[in-house]
């Protein structure tokens, strides 16, 4: 014959298979608790950091759109959307939430930093 016959093993013994389950779950433990820590739980916070920004937009507040466009709140119509200027006496109405950042008054809005010299050697 070519082919040599394959036999099966014998059983190892079944009462020494619970400890072999725990010990086999164990990875899958801590790949979930990984996950917890180092992706949800900081996507949570973000999200909630989010929501009470854009909760909190006024008049006068500089924002910026999800579709990148800048623009100066001039109005609070309710609590889903706000009447934004993006030109003068070019006024449109945005859902709050597509408002990626909202910036308050005074504080300036951060150059690029390609920018920050505009190019000019002194």
């Amino acid at each position: 014959m070519l082919i040599s016959p394959a036999y099966a093993q014998a059983a190892g013994g079944a009462a020494a298979g619970g400890g072999n389950m725990v010990a086999s779950l164990l990875p899958f433990v801590l790949i979930i608790i990984v996950f917890y820590f180092l992706l949800i739980r900081p996507q949570q916070k973000r999200a909630k950091e989010h929501k009470a920004m854009v909760e909190g937009v006024r008049r006068g507040d500089t924002v910026v759109t999800a579709g990148g466009l800048i623009a100066k709140v001039t109005k609070v119509i309710d609590e889903h959307e706000v009447q934004v200027e993006i030109a003068e006496n070019v006024r449109v109405r945005v859902l709050k939430g597509t408002l990626s950042d909202v910036k308050s008054k005074g504080e300036p809005l951060k150059e690029p930093a390609g920018d920050a010299s505009n190019g000019k050697t002194q």
